[in-house]
């Protein structure tokens, strides 16, 4: 069976900036980014973002923004040779309502393990919140919480050890 790297997304791929993204401009990726995918790729790893975007049901940035960002995100990873495998996100909040696919629930995380035929033993997912770790443990799969904005040394941490 296949493996994969889930990655949260606002605080491990892209510069978390303390409020909610609301223009396509505030919109970084992190430079470390790169060479752990480079390595993560290397290794046959799939990579697969599992994203909260409840500032779509607080009607702060809408559907689109977020495809925006995760095109801009897609392209800038083309011109160094790399893509995420799949994107998904969550769009509700607790406020209004009740869902399944919100972190730390996961639905998110189960659905990529099925579409890809992954192995959960294999997979390991890094997060920067609590709930990054319980939506991986909750589908069986080992996860790391680190802080946000990570240098390469920190993401490269989690990798499993390789002879």
């Amino acid at each position: 069976m296949k493996k994969a790297v889930f990655l949260d997304r606002d605080g491990i791929v892209n510069r978390e900036i303390g409020d909610y993204i609301k223009r396509y401009e505030e919109f970084e990726l992190l430079p470390d980014l790169f060479p752990f995918l480079y390595e993560v790729k290397k290794r046959g790893y799939l990579t697969v973002i599992i994203t909260n975007q409840a500032g779509i049901a607080k009607g702060l940035y809408d559907h689109e923004l977020v495809h925006a960002c995760h095109d801009f995100m897609q392209e800038e990873l083309k011109g160094h040779g790399l893509a995420f495998d799949a994107i998904y996100y969550c769009p509700h909040h607790p406020d209004f309502g009740q869902c399944l696919c919100r972190k730390p629930q996961s639905l998110l995380v189960e659905k990529a393990i099925g579409r890809f035929g992954l192995d959960p033993e294999k997979c390991f997912m890094i997060g920067d919140k609590d709930r990054d770790v319980q939506a991986a443990q909750g589908a069986g799969v080992k996860g790391f919480k680190l802080q946000a904005n990570p240098t390469i040394e920190e993401l490269m941490s989690c990798l499993p050890y390789e002879n």
